[in-house]
């Protein structure tokens, strides 16, 4: 059947407290995702953030960020006080450092009333216990040293020797409670959130990226699992190369895989990744998809991207695996970029449904692979995604020849429409699911833009604003979904 979704990520909805939450507001969106006919609510990743706020940056690939805690849940289950939420920040921006300073302050106030013998606590930490001690652990230790980055702590903490662990343990053992608080509280309300989704009809789809930050639980619990010397520093990490858009290529520093070790252990690291990811979401969006056939290497000591050179990832023995102990999963498979003959045949084994943007569609030049009628219906359709431009944003700068193209292709001919007409062309795709950006549904400007790749700094800021439900918008929304037959 033919479906449809909306992007939003839980950090951009309402809130008064700064940033979006599992509480009220996620609640309302759904009730918002079932009145327009939708069928999916598809988020960005989930997990804590380090410098630079990216949700592609986490210090855990379990971990949920604290910073999603609704406290006004909290308020209801007597473990805050409303007068102890001091501030209110409704600003339409998302003020990371104030929030840093702040939330957890309050947070440990409920921390404090927390009934740590709950038979739902206890089950929780036996259900997550392959993580979430370590995570906590690693949380703990950061900030003991400042929260300075897993590269600058002292090599006996970094290389884990047992006895300096030990010492530590016992130092930090209350703020060790209290992450694993906080992982509890951000796992019930999330699913508790799901559960309310899925018994409206909504289906949310999750979003793992490939990569895991040298900055985390991950990196430092199983070393032997990435490319790093004797000091557990990096030897080589991961990026994309130069190309008509970053004359230096793009250095995203993540440590690399060392693949070899996870096929020794049969990708256990990766199927226990996947099936927790299964167990949060209904639909998975793997990023960067092509890293797993081929992925660019950089070595760590180079300040850009133009020394990397290419490699072999694992292929398809990664996903056999992934399917002979877990079988078929809803993955899309986020498969944009330089896309070779490997990368389409290991698609195809797969079978899992690559992404079709429609903003990469119309270059007046050369027949796009992404022109919307090449569209099979194993696909996922997009007008854009969160590190793309807002589509009205990428219309305003559209050059004279590929405007017109792009105007003649979706039949639009009065001005103002055009975001409108794109959004129409994708739901009429062949895709058997469409998801448009809830910043196109609005026909919102670069002043809503999510992210710009390759930069520090003004990102994962937007928010939505409270007054967004309006009925010619939910009018619209219904009715484009079923004209072109989806639900």
């Amino acid at each position: 059947m033919r479906k449809s979704g909306i992007l939003l990520h839980v950090s951009s909805l309402p809130s008064n407290y700064g940033i979006g939450t599992f509480g009220a507001e996620a609640y309302r969106f759904i009730d918002f995702l079932k009145q327009t006919n939708q069928s999916y609510w598809q988020i960005l990743p989930l997990g804590p953030t380090s410098y630079g706020d990216s949700p592609y940056q986490t210090f855990s690939v379990n971990a949920l960020n604290p910073y999603f805690i609704d406290l006004d849940i909290l308020v209801k289950e007597n473990l805050l006080k409303q007068n102890e939420i001091t501030t209110k920040i409704e600003s339409n921006k998302v003020d990371y450092g104030k929030l840093y300073n702040e939330r957890f302050e309050i947070l440990k106030k409920a921390f404090k009333r927390f009934n740590h013998a709950s038979d739902g606590y206890q089950k929780f930490l036996n259900e997550q216990k392959e993580w979430v001690y370590d995570y906590a652990l690693f949380i703990s230790i950061k900030k003991y040293y400042d929260d300075v980055s897993l590269i600058n702590w002292p090599v006996e903490i970094r290389t884990r020797n047992k006895n300096a662990i030990s010492k530590l343990e016992e130092l930090l053992s209350e703020d060790i409670k209290f992450q694993l608080f906080l992982q509890y509280t951000a796992y019930k309300q999330f699913m508790d959130l799901k559960k309310y989704a899925n018994n409206n009809g909504i289906n949310i789809i999750g979003d793992i990226p490939i990569y895991v930050a040298y900055d985390s639980s991950d990196v430092w619990i199983n070393p032997n699992l990435f490319q790093l010397n004797d000091e557990l520093k990096p030897i080589h990490v991961a990026g994309v190369p130069p190309d008509g858009f970053t004359a230096l290529g793009q250095l995203w520093g993540n440590p690399l895989y060392n693949w070899s070790n996870h096929e020794k252990e049969d990708f256990k690291w990766w199927i226990k990744r996947i099936e927790s990811q299964m167990s949060l979401f209904d639909m998975i969006r793997i990023d960067h998809f092509i890293g797993f056939e081929n992925y660019y290497s950089i070595p760590a000591k180079d300040t850009n991207a133009i020394n990397g050179k290419w490699e072999k990832g694992p292929g398809i023995k990664l996903f056999k695996k992934i399917k002979e102990k877990l079988g078929d999963l809803n993955i899309i498979a986020e498969d944009l970029g330089v896309i070779t003959d490997d990368v389409r045949k290991l698609l195809k084994d797969t079978g899992f449904p690559g992404m079709k943007l429609l903003q990469f569609a119309f270059d007046s030049r050369d027949e796009s692979d992404y022109i919307p009628y090449s569209y099979d219906e194993n696909s996922i359709a997009y007008t854009g995604t969160h590190d793309n431009e807002t589509t009205r944003q990428w219309f305003n700068k559209l050059n004279k020849d590929d405007l017109e193209y792009c105007l003649d292709y979706i039949n639009c001919e009065v001005k103002g429409n055009e975001v409108d007409s794109l959004i129409k062309i994708a739901l009429s795709t062949k895709s058997k699911l469409t998801i448009i950006p809830m910043q196109d549904y609005l026909d919102l400007g670069e002043e809503a833009r999510m992210n710009i790749p390759s930069t520090l700094g003004g990102n994962w800021m937007w928010r939505l604003e409270k007054d967004y439900w309006k009925k010619d918008l939910e009018f619209k929304i219904a009715r484009w979904t079923k004209l072109y037959g989806r639900k």
